[in-house]
């Protein structure tokens, strides 16, 4: 099998900085691009993450001029791919989003089965390797890889409660309100407490949060975290879900084949608004009864969505990417 000189380190492009963040974990070296189109921030967007400790920041046409191979390109779409079509070296494609919900909030002329098929023809000329965040995201584009989110107790501070609200983190809401079940969430937790936090244009008082140090203090001392999502569109957690329980909170939302939550343990689902509300006001009332979830919800995670099951994963695409890369070398040669 032919072999590659590389430079032991991860070139990845940045889809999102808690994403990237989670890559840290690896301690492998790495190069993150920033400045991407499409993307709020220019460089590396401090409000989201610190930047990886093992990580430098650099910008599309340096790495293009470098000329470097790298252990492994990790990109997140296809115009990721283009763009480093000039290097050299094993390619990762990480996709975020179910296919559903991609061409839903797009609103794409291309079909779901075109596009699931041009990402696929791409990648196999490519002779890439794919997986995704979840299972229902790797169901949605006939993938078998996909790799969970990651969330460590250790990083939050003890959860305290003491603000008798909830609290929701979702960006862009408006283009997601279906994915989101936006309309089941207004009617859940109207004219309840409740904290937005997230760059969402057009909704008043709706921020994002400072720095990570700012999200933690928020998770610390809010009451309960909410996730309402159409389980064919979007998974029935995110990120965020993941360290709200890590902080300490219970998570209220509808039922979903894929929520992390046991009913009643470390939070409550519920498909009827009018319940999920009696729910929220149960939280707000008894403190101690969220702490007492939310002790679950730690213990949940740890289990389930640790970084040693996030870096075994990784390290396992990451090492099938090579051997498709390599056995493409290979048989070129």
């Amino acid at each position: 099998m032919a072999a590659l000189s590389r430079n032991g380190r991860l070139l990845v492009f940045d889809c999102h900085e808690a994403w990237v963040y989670q890559l840290r974990w690896l301690d492998q070296p790495m190069d993150v691009i920033v400045g991407l189109r499409g993307r709020d921030a220019r460089g590396w967007d401090c409000a989201m993450r610190p930047e990886p400790p093992n990580a430098r920041i650099v910008r599309l046409e340096e790495v293009l001029s470098s000329g470097e191979i790298y252990d492994c390109i990790v990109a997140h779409n296809l115009s990721d791919l283009l763009d480093v079509k000039s290097l050299v070296g094993p390619r990762l494609l990480v996709l975020h989003e179910t296919l559903d919900s991609l061409t839903l909030e797009q609103s794409t002329a291309t079909t779901a089965a075109d596009l699931r098929a041009a990402v696929a023809q791409y990648v196999a000329l490519s002779h890439g390797h794919v997986i995704s965040v979840s299972e229902l995201k790797a169901r949605s584009w006939d993938l078998r890889d996909w790799v969970a989110f990651a969330a460590d107790p250790p990083d939050y501070p003890a959860y305290c409660g003491d603000l008798a609200a909830g609290l929701r983190i979702a960006n862009q809401i408006h283009s997601k309100r279906r994915t989101l079940l936006w309309d089941f969430h207004e009617a859940a937790f109207a004219d309840l407490p409740l904290t937005l936090i997230g760059r969402n244009n057009g909704m008043p008082g709706v921020r994002p949060a400072r720095d990570w140090d700012d999200l933690k203090e928020i998770l610390r001392r809010h009451r309960f975290f909410i996730h309402t999502a159409h389980p064919q569109l979007e998974d029935g957690y995110n990120m965020a879900t993941l360290e709200a329980m890590a902080a300490g909170l219970p998570i209220l939302g509808n039922r979903h084949p894929a929520s992390p939550i046991t009913h009643g343990l470390n939070g409550f689902l519920s498909d009827d608004p009018a319940e999920l509300r009696s729910f929220a006001l149960w939280l707000l009332r008894d403190r101690e009864l969220a702490a007492r979830m939310g002790r679950e919800a730690r213990i949940k995670v740890a289990e389930k969505f640790s970084p040693a099951r996030f870096t075994e994963g990784m390290q396992r695409a990451i090492a099938t990417a090579q051997e498709k890369w390599l056995a493409r070398s290979a048989a070129v040669n």
